[in-house]
């Protein structure tokens, strides 16, 4: 005994019928006479032991089961066109996916408008995006868990076949919550005096790799974070302080809620880069990698 057979034909006829109301609509749709479709259904009925469709006055209306299945047929129609548009994409030499990685250092909303601004050129291409955090941006690139990295920090690690171009200088400063108690030091603060308070500190999401630490405050306590973000507000709710991006808080600086903690050491400018390998040569990768580019002019 055959299994039933739901077919890609069978389930148009149905989204058409149910689209228009009737056979006869529905077969002017599809091109076909009433008959043809008629028995499509009715093999499919007999297929599956249900019945599709019931008259109520003029319309063709679908039984529970029938809106199951045509509720299910249409995801299947859909994913069909998805992997017909991927492959007419790929085809002309645009990949259909392209992986992101980003550091946790960069601020994302400028990232989204490129992204925005991609998307409506190629609605085809999809989109994943994962934050990382120092070396385990550059190992989601180095192991091929992401195709492009923004925002990796340099010095660039040594590794055969990656191209980098720097977008970003970040000028980082101490910061702290406005009421935070290291704001009563009446002069630039040393590292030993840093070590008297808790640090909020973000984990580096290397996991084969060996982690870097920056700017970290050996003897102090440590309060431990995912990401930048949430560092931001660790800080900003008093737990404890920490060296951030200046342009990353500017906002709660103008506003107060966070300030300046003046240091007798100035740290040295950290260098972001967009990074890509260079055996990557999808029509998608470059034109995103252009677009970032002139973001970041």
């Amino acid at each position: 005994m055959k299994s039933p057979m739901l077919t890609l034909e069978s389930i148009l006829v149905l989204d058409a019928i149910e689209s228009r109301g009737s056979f006869a609509s529905a077969a002017e749709q599809l091109n076909k006479v009433p008959s043809a479709l008629s028995y499509i259904v009715q093999k499919l009925e007999e297929q599956l032991s249900v019945t599709i469709f019931v008259r109520k006055g003029r319309r063709s209306v679908l039984t529970p089961a029938g809106k199951h299945l045509l509720d299910e047929g249409r995801k299947v129609l859909s994913a069909v066109s998805k992997i017909t548009e991927q492959t007419q994409t790929l085809a002309h030499g645009w990949e259909p996916k392209i992986r992101i990685a980003y550091d946790s250092v960069i601020e994302i909303e400028p990232v989204f408008y490129v992204l925005e601004r991609f998307l409506l050129e190629h609605p085809n291409i999809e989109i994943e995006l994962c934050e990382h955090v120092m070396h385990g941006s550059w190992e989601a690139l180095f192991e091929d868990k992401v195709d492009l990295l923004i925002g990796g920090a340099g010095p660039i690690p040594a590794q055969a076949g990656i191209r980098s171009e720097k977008i970003l200088e970040l000028d980082s400063q101490l910061i702290a919550s406005s009421n935070h108690e290291i704001n009563h030091i009446y002069k630039p603060v040393t590292h030993d005096d840093i070590a008297g308070y808790r640090t909020v500190v973000v984990h580096d999401s290397s996991e084969n790799y060996v982690p870097w630490s920056t700017n970290f405050i050996s003897q102090s306590r440590h309060f431990y974070v995912s990401t930048v973000a949430q560092k931001i507000k660790a800080i900003e709710a008093g737990i404890g302080v920490g060296f951030l991006p200046t342009e990353r808080v500017s906002q709660q600086l103008q506003k107060g809620s966070l300030t300046v903690v003046e240091t007798d050491n100035k740290l040295p400018v950290v260098e972001l880069f967009l990074s890509w390998k260079t055996v990557n040569k999808g029509k998608g990768l470059m034109r995103l990698k252009t677009l970032l580019l002139e973001q970041y002019e």
